[in-house]
Protein backbone atom coordinates (compact mmCIF):
# COMPACT_ATOMS: atom_id res chain seq x y z
CA UNK A 1 0.00 0.00 0.00
CA UNK A 2 1.52 3.35 -1.48
CA UNK A 3 1.86 6.38 1.28
CA UNK A 4 -0.29 8.18 -1.18
CA UNK A 5 -3.26 5.81 -0.76
CA UNK A 6 -3.04 7.01 3.08
CA UNK A 7 -2.91 10.73 2.30
CA UNK A 8 0.46 9.86 3.98
CA UNK A 9 2.61 13.45 2.64
CA UNK A 10 6.34 12.12 3.96
CA UNK A 11 6.45 15.06 5.66
CA UNK A 12 9.16 14.40 8.34
CA UNK A 13 10.78 16.96 10.96
CA UNK A 14 12.81 16.45 13.69
CA UNK A 15 13.99 18.33 17.10
CA UNK A 16 16.80 17.62 18.67
CA UNK A 17 16.97 16.71 22.38
CA UNK A 18 20.18 17.09 24.48
CA UNK A 19 23.49 14.40 23.32
CA UNK A 20 23.17 11.25 25.04
CA UNK A 21 20.41 11.90 26.38
CA UNK A 22 18.55 8.61 25.18
CA UNK A 23 14.92 10.12 24.61
CA UNK A 24 12.68 6.76 24.89
CA UNK A 25 9.21 6.81 25.82
CA UNK A 26 6.97 9.17 24.30
CA UNK A 27 3.03 10.49 25.11
CA UNK A 28 0.95 13.06 24.75
CA UNK A 29 -0.23 14.89 28.31
CA UNK A 30 -3.49 16.20 29.51
CA UNK A 31 -1.52 19.85 28.04
CA UNK A 32 -1.30 18.76 24.68
CA UNK A 33 1.94 18.77 25.00
CA UNK A 34 4.98 16.32 23.66
CA UNK A 35 6.52 14.55 26.66
CA UNK A 36 9.34 11.77 26.83
CA UNK A 37 11.91 10.50 29.21
CA UNK A 38 15.67 10.31 28.84
CA UNK A 39 16.65 7.59 29.92
CA UNK A 40 20.75 7.91 30.27
CA UNK A 41 20.12 11.92 31.90
CA UNK A 42 17.62 11.24 34.32
CA UNK A 43 15.07 13.12 32.93
CA UNK A 44 11.65 14.26 31.69
CA UNK A 45 11.41 16.72 28.64
CA UNK A 46 8.69 18.74 26.97
CA UNK A 47 8.36 19.75 23.50
CA UNK A 48 5.75 22.21 22.93
CA UNK A 49 4.28 23.85 19.92
CA UNK A 50 7.31 26.11 19.26
CA UNK A 51 9.89 23.75 19.13
CA UNK A 52 11.61 23.97 22.22
CA UNK A 53 12.07 21.85 24.99
CA UNK A 54 12.38 21.61 28.53
CA UNK A 55 13.66 19.13 30.86
CA UNK A 56 13.34 18.25 34.38
CA UNK A 57 15.85 16.52 36.22
CA UNK A 58 14.48 13.23 38.38
CA UNK A 59 16.01 13.58 41.67
CA UNK A 60 17.50 9.82 41.87
CA UNK A 61 20.18 9.52 39.77
CA UNK A 62 21.01 6.68 37.44
CA UNK A 63 17.04 5.68 38.29
CA UNK A 64 16.39 3.96 34.66
CA UNK A 65 13.34 6.03 33.93
CA UNK A 66 11.59 4.18 31.07
CA UNK A 67 8.28 4.81 30.11
CA UNK A 68 5.96 7.34 30.43
CA UNK A 69 2.08 7.99 30.35
CA UNK A 70 -0.34 10.50 30.69
CA UNK A 71 -3.04 11.36 33.77
CA UNK A 72 -5.07 14.03 33.98
CA UNK A 73 -2.78 16.20 36.54
CA UNK A 74 0.49 15.28 35.02
CA UNK A 75 2.39 12.26 33.59
CA UNK A 76 3.61 8.76 35.61
CA UNK A 77 6.93 6.70 34.37
CA UNK A 78 8.86 4.19 35.61
CA UNK A 79 12.36 3.98 37.03
CA UNK A 80 13.41 0.40 36.47
CA UNK A 81 16.77 0.28 38.24
CA UNK A 82 15.67 2.63 40.74
CA UNK A 83 12.44 0.71 41.48
CA UNK A 84 10.34 3.47 41.26
CA UNK A 85 7.28 4.94 40.29
CA UNK A 86 7.70 8.86 39.21
CA UNK A 87 5.01 11.76 38.69
CA UNK A 88 6.04 15.03 37.02
CA UNK A 89 2.97 17.60 37.38
CA UNK A 90 2.31 19.96 34.41
CA UNK A 91 3.95 22.77 36.35
CA UNK A 92 7.20 20.37 36.15
CA UNK A 93 7.53 19.79 39.96
CA UNK A 94 8.45 15.89 40.37
CA UNK A 95 7.57 13.45 42.94
CA UNK A 96 8.69 9.38 43.26
CA UNK A 97 7.43 6.63 44.95
CA UNK A 98 9.12 3.61 45.99
CA UNK A 99 8.14 -0.16 45.09
CA UNK A 100 8.31 -3.19 46.62
CA UNK A 101 11.66 -4.45 46.40
CA UNK A 102 12.87 -6.22 43.28
CA UNK A 103 10.04 -4.77 41.44
CA UNK A 104 12.22 -3.14 37.97
CA UNK A 105 9.26 -1.04 37.01
CA UNK A 106 9.03 -0.90 33.40
CA UNK A 107 5.67 -0.39 31.41
CA UNK A 108 3.14 2.03 32.67
CA UNK A 109 -0.83 2.71 32.15
CA UNK A 110 -3.35 4.86 33.70
CA UNK A 111 -6.95 3.40 33.87
CA UNK A 112 -9.77 5.65 33.67
CA UNK A 113 -10.16 5.84 37.26
CA UNK A 114 -6.76 7.53 37.63
CA UNK A 115 -5.56 4.33 39.17
CA UNK A 116 -1.83 3.44 37.82
CA UNK A 117 -0.66 0.30 36.82
CA UNK A 118 2.68 -0.94 35.94
CA UNK A 119 4.76 -4.37 34.93
CA UNK A 120 7.33 -5.42 37.48
CA UNK A 121 9.72 -7.76 35.00
CA UNK A 122 11.95 -9.23 37.65
CA UNK A 123 9.25 -10.06 40.09
CA UNK A 124 6.94 -11.08 37.83
CA UNK A 125 4.02 -9.46 38.91
CA UNK A 126 1.58 -6.85 37.71
CA UNK A 127 1.53 -3.36 40.02
CA UNK A 128 -1.65 -1.25 40.91
CA UNK A 129 -1.37 2.29 42.56
CA UNK A 130 -4.31 4.33 44.04
CA UNK A 131 -3.52 7.10 46.02
CA UNK A 132 -1.01 5.77 48.86
CA UNK A 133 -2.37 1.92 47.91
CA UNK A 134 -0.18 -0.41 46.02
CA UNK A 135 -1.13 -3.99 45.55
CA UNK A 136 0.52 -6.42 43.76
CA UNK A 137 -0.81 -9.26 41.36
CA UNK A 138 1.52 -12.30 40.14
CA UNK A 139 1.70 -13.50 36.68
CA UNK A 140 0.37 -16.98 36.46
CA UNK A 141 3.37 -18.02 34.30
CA UNK A 142 6.93 -18.10 35.56
CA UNK A 143 9.58 -15.54 34.61
CA UNK A 144 6.83 -14.33 31.78
CA UNK A 145 8.84 -10.91 31.87
CA UNK A 146 5.82 -8.64 31.58
CA UNK A 147 6.79 -5.50 29.73
CA UNK A 148 4.15 -3.02 28.10
CA UNK A 149 0.67 -2.22 29.61
CA UNK A 150 -1.90 -0.44 27.86
CA UNK A 151 -5.73 0.31 29.63
CA UNK A 152 -7.67 -1.62 26.89
CA UNK A 153 -11.17 -0.64 25.32
CA UNK A 154 -12.83 -3.20 27.40
CA UNK A 155 -12.15 -1.79 30.72
CA UNK A 156 -9.42 -4.17 31.63
CA UNK A 157 -5.44 -3.93 31.67
CA UNK A 158 -3.50 -5.80 28.78
CA UNK A 159 0.63 -6.56 29.10
CA UNK A 160 2.92 -8.33 26.84
CA UNK A 161 4.58 -11.33 28.52
CA UNK A 162 8.05 -10.67 26.92
CA UNK A 163 9.42 -14.13 28.22
CA UNK A 164 5.73 -16.02 28.43
CA UNK A 165 5.21 -15.02 24.51
CA UNK A 166 2.04 -14.47 25.92
CA UNK A 167 -0.72 -11.71 26.58
CA UNK A 168 -2.39 -10.81 29.35
CA UNK A 169 -5.40 -9.36 30.46
CA UNK A 170 -5.69 -8.23 33.97
CA UNK A 171 -9.47 -6.83 35.38
CA UNK A 172 -9.19 -4.42 37.87
CA UNK A 173 -10.32 -6.79 40.35
CA UNK A 174 -7.02 -8.60 39.83
CA UNK A 175 -8.24 -11.64 37.41
CA UNK A 176 -5.61 -12.54 35.12
CA UNK A 177 -6.10 -14.52 31.67
CA UNK A 178 -3.33 -15.31 29.24
CA UNK A 179 -3.15 -15.37 25.46
CA UNK A 180 -0.48 -17.52 23.54
CA UNK A 181 1.23 -15.89 20.66
CA UNK A 182 0.85 -18.55 17.67
CA UNK A 183 4.91 -18.66 17.15
CA UNK A 184 7.31 -19.81 19.45
CA UNK A 185 9.70 -17.19 20.35
CA UNK A 186 8.22 -13.66 19.33
CA UNK A 187 8.61 -11.79 22.12
CA UNK A 188 6.10 -9.53 22.76
CA UNK A 189 6.78 -6.10 24.22
CA UNK A 190 4.83 -2.87 23.05
CA UNK A 191 1.58 -3.14 23.19
CA UNK A 192 -2.10 -0.25 22.62
CA UNK A 193 -5.71 -0.56 22.81
CA UNK A 194 -7.80 0.12 19.81
CA UNK A 195 -11.36 1.20 19.29
CA UNK A 196 -12.21 -2.90 19.07
CA UNK A 197 -8.57 -4.60 19.59
CA UNK A 198 -5.49 -4.93 21.92
CA UNK A 199 -2.15 -4.17 19.17
CA UNK A 200 1.12 -5.41 20.08
CA UNK A 201 4.35 -6.06 18.65
CA UNK A 202 6.39 -9.25 18.47
CA UNK A 203 9.75 -7.98 18.45
CA UNK A 204 11.38 -11.56 17.94
CA UNK A 205 8.72 -12.76 15.42
CA UNK A 206 8.69 -9.95 12.88
CA UNK A 207 5.02 -9.27 13.54
CA UNK A 208 2.19 -6.91 14.57
CA UNK A 209 -0.03 -8.70 16.32
CA UNK A 210 -4.08 -7.51 17.63
CA UNK A 211 -6.29 -9.82 20.15
CA UNK A 212 -10.19 -8.93 20.94
CA UNK A 213 -11.29 -9.31 24.35
CA UNK A 214 -12.68 -12.86 23.48
CA UNK A 215 -9.14 -13.84 22.61
CA UNK A 216 -9.22 -13.78 18.49
CA UNK A 217 -6.05 -13.55 17.24
CA UNK A 218 -4.61 -11.87 13.83
CA UNK A 219 -0.91 -11.55 12.96
CA UNK A 220 0.52 -9.54 10.36
CA UNK A 221 4.17 -9.82 9.31
CA UNK A 222 6.13 -6.85 8.24
CA UNK A 223 7.85 -6.64 4.83
CA UNK A 224 11.00 -5.85 6.36
CA UNK A 225 13.18 -8.82 7.86
CA UNK A 226 14.52 -8.38 11.43
CA UNK A 227 12.84 -4.98 12.15
CA UNK A 228 12.65 -5.74 15.92
CA UNK A 229 9.65 -3.60 16.05
CA UNK A 230 9.37 -2.03 19.28
CA UNK A 231 6.58 0.11 20.67
CA UNK A 232 3.19 0.61 19.00
CA UNK A 233 0.27 3.48 19.06
CA UNK A 234 -3.20 3.63 17.62
CA UNK A 235 -5.24 6.41 16.17
CA UNK A 236 -8.76 7.33 16.57
CA UNK A 237 -9.35 6.74 13.13
CA UNK A 238 -8.35 2.79 13.39
CA UNK A 239 -4.24 3.73 12.19
CA UNK A 240 -1.92 1.42 14.30
CA UNK A 241 1.93 2.96 13.71
CA UNK A 242 5.32 1.12 15.31
CA UNK A 243 8.49 1.78 15.69
CA UNK A 244 11.06 -0.67 13.64
CA UNK A 245 14.10 -0.35 16.07
CA UNK A 246 16.44 -2.81 14.01
CA UNK A 247 15.73 -1.42 10.53
CA UNK A 248 15.40 2.24 11.54
CA UNK A 249 11.94 2.67 10.16
CA UNK A 250 8.93 3.87 11.15
CA UNK A 251 5.59 0.85 10.51
CA UNK A 252 1.89 2.19 9.45
CA UNK A 253 -1.10 -0.02 9.37
CA UNK A 254 -3.58 0.77 7.63
CA UNK A 255 -7.33 -0.18 8.10
CA UNK A 256 -6.99 -3.13 5.68
CA UNK A 257 -3.86 -4.70 7.66
CA UNK A 258 -1.41 -3.24 4.77
CA UNK A 259 1.60 -2.14 5.81
CA UNK A 260 3.70 0.61 4.79
CA UNK A 261 7.18 1.41 6.28
CA UNK A 262 9.13 4.59 6.05
CA UNK A 263 12.60 5.54 6.48
CA UNK A 264 14.52 7.46 9.38
CA UNK A 265 16.82 9.40 7.36
CA UNK A 266 19.28 9.43 10.36
CA UNK A 267 21.61 6.37 10.49
CA UNK A 268 21.34 4.18 13.37
CA UNK A 269 18.23 6.61 14.77
CA UNK A 270 17.50 3.31 17.24
CA UNK A 271 13.94 4.44 16.85
CA UNK A 272 11.53 3.55 20.23
CA UNK A 273 8.81 5.33 21.59
CA UNK A 274 5.35 6.33 19.83
CA UNK A 275 2.75 7.99 20.24
CA UNK A 276 -0.47 9.36 17.53
CA UNK A 277 -0.26 13.49 18.19
CA UNK A 278 -2.90 15.90 17.12
CA UNK A 279 -3.54 17.07 13.49
CA UNK A 280 -2.43 13.66 12.07
CA UNK A 281 0.91 13.79 13.33
CA UNK A 282 2.94 10.94 14.63
CA UNK A 283 5.74 11.47 17.10
CA UNK A 284 8.41 9.32 17.79
CA UNK A 285 11.17 8.99 19.96
CA UNK A 286 15.12 8.27 18.81
CA UNK A 287 17.60 6.69 21.24
CA UNK A 288 20.29 8.47 19.22
CA UNK A 289 19.24 11.71 20.57
CA UNK A 290 16.34 12.89 18.64
CA UNK A 291 12.49 13.58 18.42
CA UNK A 292 10.55 13.05 15.29
CA UNK A 293 7.38 13.98 13.88
CA UNK A 294 5.94 12.69 10.69
CA UNK A 295 2.94 14.21 9.31
CA UNK A 296 0.53 12.14 7.69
Amino acid sequence: MSAKAWGFRMDISFYAANENSAPYSIAVGADGKIWFTQNKADKIAKLSQDGSISEYLIPTHDCGVSIIAAAEHGMYFTECQANRIGFIRYDGNISEYGLADGCSPYGIAVDDEQAIWFTCMSSNQIGRMAGSEIVYFSVPTPASYPSFIAFGYDGALWFSENQGNKIGRITKSGDIAEFGLPLHGSAPVGIASGKDAIWFTEIMGNRIGKIDCNGKMMEYVIPTANARPHAIATSEDGLAAFTEWGANKIGVIGKDGNISEYDIPIESAEPHGIVFGSQGCLWFALESGVIGKLTL
